[in-house]
């Protein structure tokens, strides 16, 4: 068997939650059949710098349904070269389209669409006001409808997401495949000091709406009472800072390229996350380096844990407090052997190879 994996693009850098669950997708193809199996095509490459007219495309043909990046020749050229493989994995709904031209041509193959969320209530998130934002949401919605209606296997992260796509396309996924990693955090002993009277909390996340939100809302509401060291990471978060004057005085760190020593340091993981679609990649991470996670019901969509067990669920400004102040009064441990063992059996790689499986010899 031989795949065509078509995937957002290729960074140059960091890797994105998004691009980060495409990298998992392609190891699993790729351990399944053969990484010589698995050819990739990008539809975006960051190392190519964009023209005024690479743009001027994008915007051009939205109103024809080719999300940003596709035109009518490129994925005329894809599915002429899809003609060679057995199977087409398309990682994100929102090329659905090509989807619908494969099946136009008479592909003969199986076409297969991973949604990384419903998009929709993504892009609403991740908009907020933006001027077009009406037209950019046809184009992403006609896409999914797409990815619905032309696949014949459809993988989506969580019952959340599923049901979703059931109320809008009326199609359940076929298989459900949570958001996992591969296992970067093997060691032969890890830590085992307790967390600091004043601990050190780390909010992990890149600059966007419902990320900045989140986190501009605990530190004006939480913050100010309970007694912890606050520190943010994440692309492009010295932005917020500098727009935002209660960040002032957070330690903010963007575009760090090794996370690792950030995540060891901290006590606690925080993710006040309040709106969102699929599941959120900082929460599979923070299983992965075995943290203790006090998380929003957003933030833990799709992960099947014990809160008290892995640290704590709050929603309210009162219950984070009265979370904190618990971890502030009564020391545990830092290494989190609960959330490192739920990543193990459910969050890596090697929990979820069976599932791409199925998707792909049933």
């Amino acid at each position: 068997m031989n795949i065509l994996f078509i995937r957002y693009k290729k960074s140059k850098n960091i890797l994105e939650g998004g691009e980060q669950g495409s990298q998992k997708n392609y190891n699993v193809l790729s351990q399944l059949v053969g990484e010589e199996n698995v050819a990739t095509y990008y539809i975006h490459d960051e190392n190519r710098k964009k023209s005024v007219w690479d743009y001027a495309k994008g915007i051009l043909y939205f109103p024809l349904n080719y999300y940003f990046g596709l035109t009518p020749k490129r994925v005329k050229e894809m599915v002429s070269l899809a003609m060679s493989y057995d199977v087409v994995f398309i990682d994100r709904s929102v090329f659905g389209i090509i989807a619908k031209k494969l099946k136009q041509a008479n592909y003969k193959g199986r076409v297969i669409s991973f949604f990384h969320n419903v998009e929709v209530p993504y892009f609403e998130a991740k908009l907020g006001n933006k001027l077009g934002k009406g037209f950019i949401l046809r184009c992403i919605d006609q896409n999914d409808r797409y990815a619905c209606q032309y696949s014949d296997k459809t993988i989506a992260l969580n019952p959340r997401d599923d049901k979703e796509l059931f109320k809008r396309y009326g199609r359940h996924a076929d298989v459900l495949i949570p958001v996992a990693f591969k296992d970067k955090y093997l060691k032969e002993q890890y830590y085992t000091e307790s967390t600091a009277v004043q601990p050190l909390c780390l909010f992990l996340g890149a600059y966007f709406p419902p990320n900045n939100e989140g986190i501009v809302w605990f530190v004006k509401k939480v913050l100010p009472y309970v007694n912890i060291r606050m520190r943010v990471v994440g692309k492009g978060m010295a932005r917020l800072k500098a727009e935002e004057p209660v960040m002032k005085d957070i330690e903010v760190i963007s575009d760090a390229p090794d996370l690792l020593p950030y995540f060891e340091e901290a006590d606690m993981m925080i993710l006040p996350i309040f709106k969102g679609s699929g599941m959120k990649v900082k929460t599979c991470e923070s299983l992965m380096y075995g943290k203790n996670i006090i998380a929003t019901d957003e933030a833990f969509v799709g992960y099947e844990v014990d809160y008290d067990k892995v640290g704590g669920k709050c929603n309210t400004a009162e219950e984070f407090i009265s979370c904190i102040k618990d971890f502030e009064n009564h020391p545990r441990p830092r290494f989190n052997v609960y959330s490192r063992q739920m990543f193990l059996e459910k969050y890596s790689e090697a929990a979820v190879v069976e599932k791409f499986r199925k998707v792909l010899f049933e």
